[in-house]
């Protein structure tokens, strides 16, 4: 008999606390692997964020500090500057990311910190109870915006990836999803790609994962996947924004 897969020793022997069919599990071990594959688990610290990642650090075999809700890159910018020979990154929900914690990654990308961001965007509010937040697609019900975002009161939802592109200090962007093998194999590239620009002193680096979250949706599993393909990517268009070539 051969073995066809493995896990990676990049993640513990936690079982996760995730809602079954949520994507973050995929992620974690996408990062885990990465981190191994490229040499930089022992050397590598991550800052977790406030909502479902929160107990990411039981799950991911690395030293983590939790962080406050929205203060990863403050975290993550000060054991960088403190430890520069280390592999820093912070792994992010998009209520954390593109609400309370705008100002503290605006602000890493664009002092160009070393740093490497794993933004999670399943256009809802998960832990807490399915809220509408910066991502929520026009229409999008939530508890909080159960007829739909009204995007003549709320605005229209955050493209994260594209404004970071602009940014000077931003050196590597990409957005990748993980509904599907195709599409979980061109997430595990870019994040290569945004951990190998960090090493080699590039600057800012980010990943925006488009995530499925089937609880806060009301959707199976399998309907969460088809929903993330035909409504969330048409709005939030995958590829690399930005790469170092371009900063």
């Amino acid at each position: 008999m051969s073995v066809v897969f493995s896990k990676t020793h990049g993640l513990t022997d936690q079982e996760t606390h995730y809602c079954p069919g949520c994507t973050h599990g995929i992620i974690h071990r996408l990062v885990a692997e990465v981190l191994v594959e490229l040499n930089l688990l022992d050397n590598a610290i991550g800052c977790a964020s406030v909502g479902c990642s929160i107990l990411s650090y039981n799950y991911l075999n690395v030293d983590m500090i939790e962080s406050s809700h929205g203060r990863a890159p403050a975290a993550a910018t000060g054991v960088k500057r403190v430890h520069p020979d280390k592999t820093v990154f912070t792994y992010q929900g998009d209520g954390d990311l593109a609400a309370i914690g705008t100002a503290e990654i605006v602000h890493a990308a664009h002092r160009g910190e070393n740093i490497t961001t794993i933004f999670v965007n399943n256009a809802i509010y998960g832990m807490t109870g399915g809220q509408m937040a910066p991502t929520t697609l026009a229409g999008q019900k939530t508890t909080t915006a159960p007829k739909g975002r009204d995007s003549s009161h709320c605005g229209m939802p955050l493209k994260i990836s594209e404004m970071f592109a602009v940014i000077p200090g931003s050196a590597y962007i990409a957005r990748v999803s993980v509904h599907n093998p195709k599409q979980v194999r061109q997430a595990k590239r870019a994040i290569r790609k945004a951990f190998s620009y960090q090493a080699a002193g590039k600057g800012f680096t980010m990943v925006e994962v488009l995530s499925t979250c089937p609880t806060g949706w009301g959707l199976t599993p399998i309907d969460a996947l088809a929903w993330l393909e035909e409504n969330l990517i048409p709005y939030y268009p995958l590829g690399e924004f930005k790469t170092p070539e371009e900063a």
